[in-house]
């Protein structure tokens, strides 16, 4: 009797393709270059957003000039040797950026009730307004990013950026005497819904 020949076996089918790292157990060497990896581009995207966000006023402002601002903004009446220190710069370095923005109209000069020796600085309502603008956008544009995510992706990511904000020293929630925005990110986003227009006459500083 003829003998039948088998039939061809099926290939396997495909697995899909892993993410870089996600066959190698949690702790490997490799892992830490995919997480620093992964942590370098998307500050590469903050970075772009924060470009983005200053283009309607890159007429006015710099991005130092903006640091100092959302500085004032953040922090209230500040003292010019306190405003350099937050920033990292010289005293002479701050003065001289103050000194364009104080005659842009967006700082001002007030001596300190408590020493009228001492001269305090701090937003006018126009540099109040610009500050909320350049937020404004930039809080839209990371919000509209977080919305694409699902929800347990949002939930672990808040989990992981604030593991990793601790582990670099720096408070997860920002307190009163920190200056973690080193872009001029701030997080009085959570108080703005729409961008003000930069000459409009708001609340006081």
């Amino acid at each position: 009797m003829a003998e039948h020949a088998e039939p061809p076996r099926a290939a396997p089918a495909p697995t899909p393709a892993s993410a870089p790292g996600a066959d190698r157990p949690a702790g490997d060497v490799d892992d830490v270059d995919d997480v620093t990896h992964a942590l370098l581009t998307a500050s590469r995207l903050l970075v772009d957003i924060s470009a983005r966000s200053l283009a309607a006023v890159a007429d006015r402002v710099t991005l130092p000039q903006f640091r100092l601002l959302a500085v004032l903004g953040g922090h209230g009446d500040a003292k010019l040797v306190e405003i350099a220190e937050r920033l990292g710069v010289n005293p002479s370095t701050a003065l001289r950026m103050l000194d364009r923005l104080i005659a842009a109209g967006l700082a001002v000069r007030h001596a300190n009730p408590a020493s009228r020796r001492e001269t305090m600085l701090r937003l006018t309502p126009e540099g109040r307004a610009l500050v909320d603008e350049v937020t404004a956008v930039r809080h839209r544009e990371v919000a509209a990013i977080v919305a694409r995510l699902t929800p347990e992706r949002r939930a672990a990511l808040i989990g992981a950026l604030n593991a990793f904000t601790e582990a670099g020293g720096a408070p997860a929630h920002p307190g009163e005497d920190t200056e973690p925005y080193p872009l001029g990110w701030s997080d009085t986003h959570t108080h703005v819904h729409a961008p003000t227009h930069v000459h409009a006459r708001t609340r006081p500083p």
